[in-house]
């Protein structure tokens, strides 16, 4: 079900020159992190829309012998989310831009920082008609 990759990455050194010459470490979404961009997604997918809890991810990883905590699941998911706010913010740009879309807002009670009560807001969420050529929900 899972894969180690590895990176090999070559070391030379140029006695001319006295300077010592590495491949570039290859591109990651999380900086110096361990996940692939394939766990990543699998994590998202499985949260955002398979609807799985972490706590159920952890144990279903750990059932595959990958001790990833809950923590680090929480910390990928904000870190991934905040990696793909440009793509959201186009997105939803165009389903704004849309002749006929679709709205709801869905009330819920959000507490401030500091504050002991809950004050009414709102989520919303658009979608594209069934007769556009673009189906995107944002």
């Amino acid at each position: 079900m899972f894969t180690v990759e590895r990176h090999v990455r070559g070391k030379w050194v140029c006695y001319d020159c006295e300077t010592l010459i590495q491949a570039p470490v290859p591109a990651q979404v999380i900086d110096k992190g361990i996940p692939t961009t394939g766990l990543l997604a699998h994590v998202m997918i499985a949260k955002f829309a398979d609807h799985l809890p972490l706590y159920r991810q952890e144990s279903i990883f750990g059932r595959a012998g990958l001790a990833i905590p809950r923590s680090t699941l929480a910390q990928w998911v904000g870190v991934t989310g905040v990696q793909l706010q440009p793509l959201v913010d186009a997105l939803r740009d165009v389903v704004l831009g849309q002749q006929v879309i679709h709205a709801d807002e869905t009330p819920v009670q959000m507490l401030a920082p500091g504050s002991k009560k809950t004050h009414r807001s709102y989520v919303w969420a658009y979608a594209t008609s069934q007769f556009s050529d673009l189906a995107a929900v944002v």
